[in-house]
């Protein structure tokens, strides 16, 4: 494996302030279910120095008549220094995911990052509820695991198309936090019922702040609740990005200020933002 210590610009420095490029080896890319596959990469430990939230840029192979033209930016699945693993979970979408998943063990993948700012859990934080669906939850796994390892109690809402669609269940479950999941087939996945279950919880004094990612009426639903009961929190936002390093400002969005509206790039400002500023899509 190589790894090179990359000179960024000090207004694009990601949380940790260090950023690589480094050629990783393939351990592992298999199916999770009919959607999604997980890749599992030997990684060094200079960029296994993550925080959760963040993502790495990566150069997808040109393979099987696929032939991506940028990286392609992904959230980190799970970091673990002491197995110098980096994991992500990702759902075949376009040329990029198509090619990646064309990847076999023992071959090399070239990475950037880590990248960008990640969740922060507040110390008066105590009791943390996650919210996603799909593979938004492949950004929330390392948060689980961090509120562990600090002692927080966590509530995870998980929810999917159908059952089989369901992910990290057993994984967020062996990180003991208490996991509800609801599906579209079952009738279970509306606002109105992850409202009434939201509120219960909140009644049950179980939540002093929300992480979400990725999707627009999740949000819209937890910053309502939010205003409402004076509860904050953050949510993970996906863009595409051309460098992922803050330079070419392909990622920027509008968020809120209290001076009115403002525009940031997902890439370094983010792309953990705060719950009440992020705006819908």
């Amino acid at each position: 494996m190589n790894t090179v210590a990359l000179n960024v610009a000090p207004g694009m420095i990601p949380a940790n302030e260090r950023v690589f490029e480094s050629e990783c080896l393939v351990k592992s890319n298999i199916p999770v279910n009919n959607d999604y596959r997980l890749l599992v990469l030997d990684a060094p430990a200079e960029i296994l120095d993550c925080t959760p939230g963040q993502f790495f840029h990566i150069q997808c192979p040109v393979r099987g008549g696929h032939q991506p033209y940028l990286r392609r930016p992904m959230s980190i699945y799970g970091y673990f220094p002491e197995k110098g693993e980096l994991q992500f979970l990702y759902k075949i979408a376009g040329e990029g995911t198509a090619a990646l998943a064309e990847l076999v063990p023992g071959e090399n993948l070239n990475v950037v990052g880590p990248l960008g700012q990640g969740f922060d859990i507040r110390e008066d934080w105590d009791n943390l509820l996650l919210l996603a669906r799909g593979v938004g939850l492949a950004t929330l796994a390392p948060l689980a695991l961090e509120a562990q390892r600090r002692g927080k109690k966590l509530t995870a809402i998980c929810s999917a198309r159908s059952p089989q669609l369901l992910m990290s269940i057993d994984y967020f479950r062996d990180l003991g936090a208490d996991v509800m999941t609801v599906t579209d087939s079952e009738g279970t996945s509306d606002l109105a019922h992850l409202r009434t279950l939201i509120e219960q919880l909140i009644a049950d004094q179980r939540v002093d702040a929300f992480y979400t990612c990725g999707s627009n009426r999740l949000l819209k639903l937890l910053q309502d609740i939010g205003a409402a009961h004076d509860i904050p929190g953050q949510i993970a936002l996906e863009q595409q990005m051309a460098c992922g390093l803050g330079m070419c400002q392909c990622c920027v969005r509008s968020f809120r200020a209290e001076g009115g509206i403002v525009h940031k790039r997902v890439c370094k400002e983010g792309p953990v933002f705060e719950l009440q500023e992020a705006m819908g899509w």
